[in-house]
């Protein structure tokens, strides 16, 4: 019973290690073609507990202000509950965006 355990364990073992080799192991960056970095504030931070009772976790959203070239432009996206905890209202952050999708949220670099 133990030899299967240890195999089913490599087994495992080796197809994360083939899933991160095959996708490049890295996250999504500010040189993916048809991203934007933009410099941004959190302007807003929401909670949608949602309708379908105490088995959903809800929805987190923030809100952010940013210079994109010479104009000013507000964003909301949906975060994780790290990210909503993380960034409060005023936190200068720098935002990844892909394909008008959040991709990353990181501390700004002061």
């Amino acid at each position: 019973m133990r030899r299967i355990a240890v195999a089913a364990m490599s087994v495992l073992a080796l197809s994360l290690l083939a899933g991160a080799c095959a996708s490049g192991g890295k996250g999504p960056t500010a040189h993916d073609p048809g991203s934007k970095t933009l410099h941004a504030v959190v302007t807003e931070r929401e909670y949608d507990a949602g309708s379908s009772g105490y088995r959903t976790s809800g929805t987190y959203y923030l809100s952010f202000e940013a210079e994109d070239g010479d104009k000013t432009v507000h964003y909301r996206f949906p975060v994780t509950q790290q990210q909503y905890s993380r960034y409060p209202e005023g936190s200068r952050v720098t935002l990844i965006i892909l394909d008008e999708q959040l991709r990353d949220i990181r501390p700004a670099q002061d």
